[in-house]
């Protein structure tokens, strides 16, 4: 028995060129699954760790932290476009906004200004343990990362991450 007859078909049961195509289709549905589902198959497998960061809303004007401290957003959750996330602000605090001025011999001092201030929110998510780029909703979460987009039902403003921690391992 040969492996391709006469009328191409490989063993005689299937055309050659039918394969061909068939495992063509099977390789772009399965390169497609993997870009739409390929985070969370790996979210699935890989083991879960608590993710911990901080970010500041540096020198917020009086009419954000007033509404911030209206709202109490502690217990709150993030939202991403018209999804929650699995995110939960767990902390709130106000802290000292401090700007460098030049005293009049030159001397430049740190000084509290005094109607700002820093916006501080405490966020706490789960991520796979594994994952090198971390991330909450489609927001990567590094420290130092600037235009991070804070938003909850009823609240949004743009931030700095400035702490964060994956299973207990600080990165500043």
């Amino acid at each position: 028995m040969k492996i391709v007859n006469e009328r191409g078909k490989l063993f005689g049961v299937v055309n050659v060129v039918d394969l061909l195509v068939l495992l063509l289709i099977v390789a772009v549905l399965g390169a497609i699954g993997w870009q739409l589902f390929g985070s969370q198959i790996r979210n699935v497998t890989s083991p879960q760790v608590e993710l911990t960061a901080e970010v500041v809303i540096i020198g917020a004007a009086p009419r954000i932290w007033n509404e911030v401290e209206r709202q109490e957003l502690t217990g709150e959750r993030l939202v991403s476009g018209n999804t929650y996330l699995d995110a939960t602000i767990t902390d709130v605090w106000m802290e000292d906004y401090v700007i460098q001025a030049i005293r009049d011999d030159g001397v430049i001092v740190d000084a509290k200004d005094p109607s700002k201030k820093d916006i501080v929110f405490r966020i706490t998510t789960m991520v796979a343990a594994d994952t090198a780029s971390p991330r909450i909703g489609s927001q990567e979460i590094r420290a130092g990362k600037e235009d991070y987009i804070l938003k909850t039902q009823t609240f949004e403003c743009i931030g700095t991450i400035r702490y964060v921690e994956i299973g207990g391992e600080a990165q500043e």
